[in-house]
């Protein structure tokens, strides 16, 4: 049995920066206490900063844990694989102590809605089946009618 502290200093996980609009960073909880079923990430969204449209190829459960932040989802339009139209169906507010859950292939983007302050959740990627890898696939979008090319 392996015990962690989310608000403890180090475990930190190296990112992507071309994931996200701004500076995040983010603790690794899920290494830290071996768990195999799931990836369990603290994510902190500073000073209006998001991630890129995104899906997963699991579900994920975040859980707001300071400040104001947002999930916007997106509905597709198109076959394309990296070039498509989107449309946002649904904002919802996230505040501490909300939890929400996202199913797999969700088009999404999560962060804070706050310029001067950090928004953190914690991100649980439930893996899609028993010792499969959780895909994430990131795109470069104007957040409002496009995505425009896949990220790496």
């Amino acid at each position: 049995m392996k015990k962690s502290n989310i608000y403890s200093s180090g475990d930190q996980r190296k990112i992507n920066p071309n994931w996200f609009t701004g500076k995040v960073h983010m603790k690794d909880v899920s290494s830290k206490i071996k768990s195999k079923e799931q990836g369990i990430y603290h994510v902190y969204f500073h000073n209006g900063s998001k991630t890129k449209m995104h899906f997963h190829s699991g579900n994920q459960v975040l859980i707001a844990t300071q400040g104001l932040g947002s999930l916007e989802i997106f509905r597709k339009f198109g076959n394309g694989k990296s070039n498509f139209k989107i449309k946002k169906t649904e904002k919802i507010p996230l505040r501490e102590g909300d939890v929400v859950y996202i199913p797999a292939k969700t088009l999404h983007t999560h962060g804070s809605i706050d310029k001067k302050k950090t928004f953190s959740h914690i991100a649980i990627n439930i893996l899609p089946t028993k010792n499969s890898e959780y895909k994430t696939v990131w795109y470069e979008s104007d957040f409002k009618t496009i995505v425009t090319e896949l990220v790496d």
